[in-house]
Formats: C-alpha cells, structure tokens, sequence
C-alpha cells in the first residue's frame, strides 16, 4: 500500500470528526489511519472508508510509524501529548494555541504562508485561531497590494466554537416556550441557564468571547498576535472585539483596514475574488459559508474615515476552514 501513515487525536471531538471527513473528502493518500481520544472514548469504534478503526488511548497508545498527527484536544492535552508524538517520528499538526505563538512553531494558513512548513524544529506546525484563520486570505491580498497599517476588527462568532457544549447551551436556550415575546416586546422570558457563555446566548449577542486576560479577552489577543505572526507584520497595529452570536455555525468579521498606499477599490475587488481560500460573493453570511471550503468575503467598499481605508465582511465555517480544513491542506503541502 502506498501512502501515510495518519494519525486524527481527538478523532471523537467535534473538530476531530470534520477531519476525519476531509481526510476522506480529499482522497488523501493514507496508507493506515488511527484514531486517538481520552481513555474515556477508547476501545470505542469510528467508521472510516469502509473500515472500522478501534480508538486507542492517548495516554497509553504505541505511537511509532506515524508519519504525521492531526490535534485537536485542546491545549493543555496538546502541550503533553504532541511533543510525544513529535519526538516518536510523527510532523505534528495542532489546532490548540498551545504552540501558535512559539518561535520555534511555524503558525500557517496554507495559502498564506505555506513555505512557513518547511522549518518545523519541534517538528510541530500550529493551526491558528478560527477567527484568524478566517481573516487572513483578504488581509493578505490587501497586504501584497496595498500594504497594511492598522487592522480593526469586529467578530461575530458561533456557538460551536465553544465546542459541542456551547451549541448544546443555544440549543437548549432556544428551545424556551415564549422566547419570541422576549424577541418581539421584551417581556421576561427564563432563559435555560447559562453556564458555557457568561450571559444567555438566545435572541442575544455577547461582547466577550473567550476569558478575560487584562482589558482584552484571550480570543482578541489570539486574533492580534496570530495575524501579526501569519503576515509576517510584527508591528502591524490591530483592534479586535470578539463577539458571540446566536448562530450554531460560521464565524464573521468586519474589517475596517488601513493601508500604507491608495487603494485602488476595482483592483481590490479583484484581487479579493482571485486569492485562493476565499470568494467574493455580495452578501457573505455564516448560514451561506457552513460547509464551505472557502472563506466568503463582500461588502467591499472604500473607508473614508481613514487615509488608505477599505471595509470589507468575511464569513467562514469555523469548523472547517478555521480548524479542520486548513489542518488537512497543511498535511498536504507536507
């Protein structure tokens, strides 16, 4: 048999089963596939191509003659469990934040900066944040066009990126007999309770998403810190303010971009419709985006406000293309 040797950890979770598909979708070589996960899912078994594949223990599995790991458990499991699998053979490709920032970790987005995978050191390559995976094709067409100064950006992101606990909370917040009187007149309504969010999702929009590290919430820092690192910017300045919808799945943002030259709107329409990853289409919304590859990106217009300005909304499906997808394209460009 001719291929590689894959290993999917964290191939029950639910960015873990999108790979899982992709990796078929794709017709990726595969010469042997198996499945990691938490002694809690182990000895369980998954479907894949025809076969039934035994998840193994994390902890406890052989992990010699992977060739490369697909992660997703989070990033305190990956500061454990992925230098194990490094220093036993496997490239490993992570999802978590654990290592996105490490200089030694190149962080990419395959149709950004995918010559970024040949110096890998620790032998892992990072996966970024959703939402900043979902920036970065049009910041990037920007950028080699216009240049860039100052980035301003306002999320709208999905339950299910809180993971599968955050869309059963919508879900079940949803569910609540009356929830349309609070809609339409404000009349009280109990809302099931809100434990993965730190307000009710339902009808509601919540200004903080990720926990609060200083002024600034983990998820603003992740999308200020990624972008600066993916665009090879160091002292690109960026605003964000994230922000969770009650939307199950696709992240979007509104960027309100500076840049150091005039911007020419017809090229940067063009250009935007021409950067792979991405399409241009005239209302790009997260219900249209889910189950898409691409990112899709509108609402192209000039910002006056600003020298060099341009506005711009994107929306991508934060499970694919902001986790999974770009994990498999970077399996890929190895």
């Amino acid at each position: 048999m001719s291929g590689l040797s894959i290993a999917v950890v964290g191939a029950t979770g639910q960015v873990g089963s999108v790979m899982r598909s992709i990796l078929l979708e794709r017709k990726v070589p595969i010469s042997r596939i198996r499945f990691f996960a938490s002694a809690r899912s182990a000895g369980s078994r998954i479907g894949f191509g025809g076969e039934e594949v035994v998840v193994e223990d994390v902890e406890t599995g052989d992990l010699s003659g992977i060739d490369a790991a697909l992660f997703s458990i989070g990033a305190s499991n990956s500061l454990v469990y992925a230098p194990r699998f490094a220093e036993a053979g496997a490239v490993v490709i992570d999802n978590s934040s654990a290592f996105r920032m490490d200089p030694e970790v190149p962080l990419v987005v395959s149709e950004v900066n995918p010559l970024a995978v040949a110096e890998r050191p620790k032998g892992i390559i990072a996966n970024p944040n959703c939402s900043t995976m979902i920036a970065m094709p049009a910041l990037a067409a920007l950028r080699d066009a216009f240049g860039l100064v100052r980035v301003v950006a306002s999320t709208y992101q999905a339950a299910s990126g809180a993971g599968r606990e955050g869309v059963n909370e919508l879900s079940r917040q949803l569910a609540v007999p009356g929830l349309d009187r609070l809609t339409f007149d404000g009349a009280a309504v109990a809302l099931a309770p809100a434990k993965v969010f730190p307000a009710p999702l339902a009808a509601n929009v919540i200004p903080l998403a990720g926990t609060l590290a200083g002024d600034d919430t983990s998820e603003e820092r992740k999308l200020v810190d990624e972008s600066r690192k993916i665009l090879e910017l160091p002292g690109l300045r960026v605003q964000a303010t994230c922000v969770r919808v009650p939307v199950f799945t696709g992240h979007s943002i509104s960027l309100a971009v500076e840049c150091a030259r005039p911007v020419d709107l017809p090229l940067a329409r063009k250009l935007l419709a021409s950067y792979p990853g991405q399409r241009l289409v005239d209302l790009p919304t997260p219900v249209a985006s889910a189950g898409a590859d691409d990112v899709l990106v509108g609402r192209v217009r000039l910002d006056p406000s600003v020298a060099n300005g341009i506005a711009l909304f994107v929306a991508g499906d934060n499970l694919r293309k902001g986790a999974a997808l770009n994990a498999v394209q970077i399996l890929e460009l190895l």
